[in-house]
């Protein structure tokens, strides 16, 4: 098996990336692939790819189990916002967190108030930054799904007419994410102008799905690891997330969507 990783740059911020595990005959047709996303992005054309390779330990593979999925409708961002705000608070994420997260991403995580080119990593209670490096933050890597995995999500993702790559690809991350130990909750939305939905996943609910956290054409975008983790163990927590190579064979549920209301999580 290989890890394949693609990361490109456009005006000097960070512009797409993909993450593969394949074996060695889907090599290039998968980095194909990725260089072709890069290069017909509705956000431009990069100006900068980069693929990295790496041959891995087979014995090093771990093996998981996807998350249950459901959707929960919103009438717009607003109400998104103040849906997984509720619900990162069910999960024991403290208000002063959320708010922190929250705001963070919408002004942009990096100092220069861009987008961060990974994760926040945000302490649960506190709501302090902990990532080493605030503008490349944590970048989630070494994921993805088995053939029979890949083909049985996609099966179970139409009936929801939610097969698409944008969904799969977030939910092998959050199922990642949520396997580290001292992960509380995590909160994201994309970067791309054109894709609204975001998610808050957990050890505890699952990946939950809202179609809206953003304006439609809004090019900011992130995610936030809410931790609870002693600060010697941060580094064992980082290691897991950017080298731990982890294949998910298994899907979870899809549950039937449920329409948010206030205080109702």
């Amino acid at each position: 098996m290989y890890s394949v990783r693609m990361r490109s740059r456009r005006h000097s911020q960070h512009h797409s990336g993909a993450e593969r595990l394949v074996p060695s005959d889907g090599v290039e047709q998968v980095a194909a692939a990725m260089i072709r996303r890069a290069l017909h992005h509705s956000r431009g054309q990069a100006e900068t790819i980069e693929l990295v390779i790496d041959e891995l330990d087979s014995e090093q593979i771990e093996y998981a189990v996807l998350p249950d999925v459901q959707t929960w409708q919103v009438s717009d961002f607003q109400q998104g916002r103040r849906a997984a705000a509720e619900l990162l608070c069910s999960l024991g994420v403290s208000p002063t967190a959320v708010e922190t997260a929250f705001a963070d991403i919408i002004r942009g995580a990096a100092p220069n108030g861009g987008n961060m080119r990974g994760a926040m990593l945000v302490d649960a209670d506190s709501g302090g930054r902990l990532e080493p490096d605030p503008a490349r933050g944590v970048r989630v890597s070494r994921m993805d799904l088995s053939a029979e995995a890949r083909r049985e999500l996609s099966r179970v993702l139409q009936q929801q007419n939610l097969d698409r790559e944008p969904v799969r690809e977030a939910l092998v991350l959050a199922a990642k994410v949520r396997m580290a130990s001292g992960i509380v909750a995590e909160l994201c939305w994309s970067d791309d102008p054109d894709y609204t939905a975001g998610y808050v996943a957990s050890p505890q609910r699952g990946y939950v799905r809202f179609p809206t956290l953003k304006p439609l054409g809004d090019q900011r975008g992130g995610r936030a690891f809410f931790v609870r983790v002693d600060p010697r163990s941060l580094s064992v927590l980082m290691d897991f997330l950017q080298q731990r190579p982890v294949l998910f064979d298994r899907i979870g549920h899809l549950l039937p969507p449920r329409v948010w209301r206030e205080n109702s999580s």
